[in-house]
């Protein structure tokens, strides 16, 4: 019997079978409603196979612990079709938290069976909340997202509305793991993402040499945050919480470092002993307390001034109010204001004349953090540090984790 007239048609199979479950994609994206703003794009197949590619080339990772848990079911088993493309969005004017995602449903009681496994607790009308998750079935799809405020628009843009629009991936990503995007009107500003082996880069444009001369002299710091930024940059920020800051303050630069500390806090408390009299108690508790140096610069101080107490951020002992961490002090300087605190003094770094945001993790700032998940908190202990810089057009992100054996994409 000749062999190759068997191993032939099996190669071709088998290489038609790795193309359909490891490169062909739908780019039909039909889950990004019309007031979407923001865009995230995740290609699920590039993913799969860089995890494929890592896993094989540590060995290590291939005879791991086979003991699964009664209360574990994969994402694969949880009655939800993993899409070609992941479509997350944030939907205009709502709250910069607010981020959703929509997925189809092959078996939904296998998803309903899921849920429940997680531990999300059913409110009634097909929605489901697990802390601060929220899960929406519609049908045959099931939304998902940290909030539940912009489920009826999704609901009606996606499902209800007789003109939906639908987008395609080439619109958004091109090559990479995955994309940010900003949609204003008919334009479409695309980042981006990229999963390296110890960090992950989002970007506007391909070259990100520009900023390793920055990133150098900020990684040799030990501060918490080092952060300088223009007039342009610091629009854009502001516009996050009120978009009349930048242009109402004057302000046109702004450079801050920022160290963490933990000190002991007293806490005073009064009650009364037995025969009635008022009687004193203290208890003391360790808190994490910023030590910063904050310099403004602005184009009319005076007027700065003058917004500064129309928002009463400045009382009568000239403290900065609108930073909650007590005590500190305001003065003026030649262009502009000093913000510093006053229980311990920072040294401010030298100006580096650019644009960026560096913040390095730190063993406090987990422990401070009482509100997240033990899953959260991992996440964040695992992290190195996050990095923002900005050159004309050029925007760089680069969260940079901790140093393992294992790439990135095998820890998680």
């Amino acid at each position: 019997m000749n062999k190759k007239r068997f191993i032939v048609p099996l190669v071709i199979v088998l290489g038609i079978a790795i193309y359909v479950v490891f490169y062909h994609k739908d780019k039909t994206l039909k889950f990004v409603p019309k007031d979407a703003d923001v865009v995230v794009i995740i290609d699920v197949k590039k993913l799969t196979r860089q995890y494929v590619s890592s896993f094989i080339m540590y060995p290590s990772q291939w005879f791991g612990s086979e003991q699964t848990h009664e209360d574990g079911i994969s994402l694969q088993d949880s009655g939800m079709k993993i899409p070609d493309f992941l479509q997350i969005f944030h939907v205009k004017n709502s709250k910069f938290s607010n981020w959703y995602s929509v997925v189809k449903l092959k078996d939904q009681q296998k998803f309903l069976t899921f849920l429940k496994k997680q531990r999300f607790i059913n409110k009634g009308r097909d929605l489901f909340q697990k802390d601060r998750f929220f899960i929406k079935i519609e049908g045959n799809h099931c939304i998902l997202g940290t909030s539940n405020l912009d489920f009826e628009s999704i609901q009606d843009q996606l499902f209800h509305s007789s003109g939906q629009h639908v987008f395609n991936a080439n619109q958004f990503i091109e090559n990479t793991t995955g994309s940010i995007s900003f949609i204003s009107g008919s334009k479409i500003q695309n980042f981006s993402i990229e999963l390296n082996a110890d960090d992950i880069e989002i970007k506007n444009r391909s070259n990100s040499e520009n900023f390793n001369s920055i990133l150098s002299k900020l990684e040799q710091k030990n501060s918490f945050l080092e952060m300088e930024l223009d007039a342009q940059n610091i629009k854009k920020y502001t516009s996050f919480f009120n978009k009349s800051i930048a242009d109402s303050s004057q302000i046109n630069y702004v450079k801050a470092s920022v160290e963490l500390e933990q000190v002991s806090d007293t806490i005073l408390s009064y009650g009364y002993d037995d025969n009635f009299n008022e009687i004193e108690k203290k208890t003391y508790q360790k808190i994490v307390q910023p030590n910063y140096v904050i310099n403004l610069q602005s184009t009319v101080p005076e007027t700065t001034w003058q917004y500064f107490l129309h928002r009463k951020w400045i009382n009568a002992q000239n403290q900065f109010t609108i930073i909650p961490f007590q005590p500190n002090s305001i003065a003026e300087t030649k262009n502009g204001f000093e913000i510093k605190s006053t229980r311990k003094s920072v040294h401010p770094s030298p100006n580096l004349k650019e644009n960026y945001i560096f913040v390095r993790n730190s063993v406090l700032l987990s422990s401070s953090l009482s509100t997240l998940t033990d899953t959260e908190k991992n996440m964040i202990s695992n992290l190195d540090y996050i990095f923002y810089g900005n050159k004309g057009q050029d925007y760089y992100i680069k969260c940079k984790a901790k140093k393992e054996n294992l790439p990135l994409i095998l820890r998680w």
